[in-house]
């Protein structure tokens, strides 16, 4: 049964499918093609810098060598999806040699643009064609060069058709991360030529539009998704160079979200220079963004020591993240994992205790894995997620797998002095279905150089058996064995260095756990504590600290 949040989703999604079948007919009629079609630009007015393509492009080293390539047969091979969309929107034209490619790219474009003019379901998806039209553009100098008049013309003409289809369109996009793809490929088709500065213009206010809504008053998405963080700082970032090489006003917004989200990156980057893996994040290399982070002021440390539902802590060698928050709103919510209170743990610029991350990279059955509150660092009872997500097909197609239930931290209390740093939170997760409150206190020892955690279970309903599980996912570069007392592991860091998990009056076990924050599962090791309550409630208490 629909509850009436459920149902008032589910007729959009109804609404919009509808929607997007008839538009699919009516892209492929050739009314809708010839509508496509407007003035075509004289000339190039200004020329982006085509290194800037670095800042969105996920290929860092040399893929495609379009040199060995016969452009004749680029187009012909079948390739899978991924594979096809790859080729089709030609980010990897940051790979090319800018000295001996440039007939060779030629060529590729101008046999793509003969079986590619009019609109193709795969090949004209709003996030292929944006990432197209933005490619396109920061490397119009060496595609242009030496060009023909006919095949200027054809390509000028193909790029304002795309345009014109994503301005038509922009309205129905729903994926706000593909939106601001879209505006970028219609702010630098502006810059570019001087007859459509109207894109310019038009991308801009849609921009400004989307950040006041996007983001809390921090500068951090409202998905409170640190992958959702980085990727949108790359887009603007690509704007604001864009812009000002243009020499055209910057706006406002653009300059003051921009420093908020490096802020924090800033914030949030690890010692290895990734992101922590809660909320839908994955391993990414923040090494790009030094430049950028070394201009930014925010200082690695605000009032609260939180950002984006995360608090964060730093003692000398250690550095803890920890989730304070509840879920986003629905329509924020379809990368989301449950696991609240979970946490990671950095020692010596290692990370020890980990979340197991989002599996988008590798397959939709380890996203859904990915989701459980079992494969976060925090507590599961009765083996049950905390968070239940969308099932509905039709509904997840629009709006990904959004969450259906949603639950409240409360009693944050942040300590800081000269013995400690941590915070103490609670959240009512469990309280409908089981009658529990689960309450961490996390705090770094800062005298004794070890982590602190205390872990209660509050019962608010006597008589309904409980079964709980504390789960610490280690680093899959460590290894962990129990010792003989039964209450610690030894953690090997490195062959003479090492850590000690002790909990009191608890019986831990090592189990197999697996890790999907990379491009590859991995095999990881998982520290537990697992028990049964009836009628009472119980404290855990535990550390971490180096092995004298």
């Amino acid at each position: 049964m629909f509850g009436f949040k459920g149902a008032y989703f589910y007729l959009v999604s109804l609404q919009i499918t509808i929607i997007k079948f008839f538009k699919k007919i009516y892209f492929t009629s050739n009314y809708y093609n010839k509508s496509l079609q407007s003035k075509v630009p004289v000339q190039v007015y200004f020329n982006p810098n085509p290194f800037l393509l670095s800042i969105i492009s996920p290929y860092k080293k040399k893929l495609f060598k379009v040199e060995e390539i016969d452009p004749n047969n680029f187009w012909l091979k079948e390739e899978e999806n991924a594979q096809l969309n790859e080729r089709h929107n030609f980010l990897w034209l940051n790979l090319i040699d800018r000295k001996t490619d440039g007939k060779n790219i030629q060529k590729i474009i101008y046999l793509w643009m003969l079986r590619n003019t009019n609109f193709k379901k795969k090949i004209w998806d709003s996030k292929t064609l944006s990432s197209r039209i933005t490619s396109w553009i920061l490397n119009i100098d060496i595609i242009i060069n030496n060009g023909t008049f006919d095949f200027k013309r054809n390509f000028f003409n193909s790029i304002v058709s795309q345009c014109n289809h994503l301005k038509k369109n922009i309205r129905f996009e729903k994926d706000p991360l593909v939106k601001v793809q879209i505006l970028t490929a219609l702010i630098l088709s502006g810059l570019a030529f001087k007859e459509y500065e109207e894109n310019f213009n038009i991308a801009i206010n849609e921009l400004d539009k989307f950040v006041n809504s996007y983001f809390d008053k921090d500068g951090f998405p409202l998905s409170r998704n640190p992958n959702d963080l980085v990727f949108l700082a790359r887009y603007f970032l690509l704007c604001n160079e864009s812009i000002k090489d243009a020499q055209k006003y910057i706006p406002e917004f653009l300059e003051k979200i921009i420093e908020q989200n490096l802020s924090c990156i800033k914030l949030i980057k690890t010692p290895e220079e990734k992101v922590p893996l809660f909320n839908g994040g994955s391993e990414i290399d923040l090494s790009s963004f030094e430049k950028y982070l070394d201009d930014t002021n925010h200082k690695k440390k605000n009032k609260n020591n939180t950002i984006g539902g995360l608090f964060y802590a730093k003692s000398k060698s250690q550095l803890i993240f920890l989730d304070i928050d509840g879920p986003p709103k629905k329509n924020f919510s379809k990368n989301y994992q449950s696991g609240p209170l979970s946490f990671e743990y950095f020692i010596d610029g290692t990370k020890i205790i980990t979340n197991c991350g989002f599996g988008n990279h590798l397959s939709s059955k380890a996203v859904l894995i990915s989701r459980l509150t079992a494969t976060q660092s925090t507590l599961t009872i009765n083996d049950t997620s905390i968070t239940k997500f969308e099932r509905n097909k039709l509904v997840n197609r629009i709006f990904g797998n959004s969450i259906k239930n949603t639950f409240k931290t409360s009693e944050l209390k942040l300590t800081d002095d000269k013995n400690l740093i941590g915070c103490s939170i609670s959240h009512n997760g469990y309280e409908k279905n089981f009658g529990c409150l689960h309450k961490r206190e996390i705090y770094i020892d800062k005298q004794n150089n070890k982590l602190k955690g205390v872990d209660h279970i509050t019962k608010k309903s006597d008589g309904i058996p409980v079964r709980y599980v504390f789960r610490f996912h280690l680093n899959p570069i460590l290894t962990a064995v129990k010792t003989m007392g039964g209450n610690s592991a030894l953690i090997q860091i490195s062959k003479n260095k090492s850590l000690i998990f002790t909990i009191e009056n608890e019986d831990i076990e090592i189990e197999k756990s697996i890790f999907l924050g990379g491009k590859k599962i991995l095999d990881n090791s998982c520290i537990t504590i697992s028990g049964n309550l009836v009628n009472k409630n119980k404290s855990f208490n535990w550390e971490i600290k180096k092995k004298i």
